[in-house]
């Protein structure tokens, strides 16, 4: 029996191979603001999903765009409140104007990692989401602490990446390291097998690691991400799974 799965990717980040990684994910996260994105590149990106019926997410970060939103921002927690919430009614206000349905939301960067080990971060980011949606899904790590806190609030899709190692522990390993990206599409290949077929992952040291994921993301600003998914998609028949 084949397997359908949700394939996304963050774009609307400034990078070239939006339009042509449109037609090969079913789900998008967009920059709204923080790291990158204005209403101009919101609106593009929005369009270029409706085209291909990808669904869209609002992708909401630290308000830093000299680090793309990577670094732990030290920002007092209103005014990261307020942030949060202007990068998602602006996102959502375009929604409406083009008559696209959110999907989803997903935190960026180094706001997606805190929040999924920090509770203070994830009760803040958890209260911004509820100030302008009560009804959305949230993409969140497979190894967050607190998916129990969002799961009474929210439906929660948990994630793994395409591109990206982990470490022994489940987490994603730091861009510190050599090797924390893959580029290769084969070992991407590999690694979306491994979590698809076998709820695992291996590590950036060999180890097998449990990991369960509803939802698989690339990243769009990987220079390698068209070959990547064109490799991928030529060969997940062999696995019994294509993308939804």
């Amino acid at each position: 029996m084949t397997k359908a799965i949700d394939i996304n990717a963050d774009l609307g980040e400034g990078f070239l191979y939006d339009a042509q990684l449109m037609p090969m994910i079913s789900s998008c996260n967009i920059a709204c603001g923080g790291h990158f994105g204005d209403t101009v590149s919101m609106r593009k990106t929005i369009r270029l999903a409706k085209k291909h019926h990808v669904k869209v997410s609002a992708h909401p970060s630290f308000p830093d765009t000299e680090n793309f939103g990577r670094k732990v921002m030290e920002i007092e927690e209103n005014i990261l409140f307020e942030s949060l919430i202007k990068q998602m009614n602006d996102f959502f206000n375009i929604c409406k104007e083009e008559n696209v349905r959110i999907n989803h939301i997903k935190p960026h960067g180094a706001l997606y990692n805190l929040s999924a080990t920090d509770e203070k971060i994830n009760q803040l980011v958890l209260r911004a989401i509820e100030a302008v949606t009560t009804t959305t899904t949230i993409y969140h790590p497979s190894k967050s602490l607190f998916t129990e806190t969002i799961q009474e609030k929210f439906t929660l899709k948990l994630e793994a990446f395409i591109d990206r190692s982990y470490t022994d522990n489940g987490q994603l390993a730091p861009r510190s390291l050599p090797n924390a990206l893959i580029v290769s599409p084969q070992k991407c290949l590999l690694q979306l097998v491994e979590m698809v077929t076998k709820n695992q992952v291996t590590s950036i040291n060999g180890a097998k690691v449990p990991l369960y994921a509803e939802t698989f993301c690339i990243h769009g600003d990987n220079e390698h991400s068209l070959d990547i998914l064109h490799y991928i998609h030529q060969h997940l028949k062999e696995h019994n799974i294509q993308v939804a």
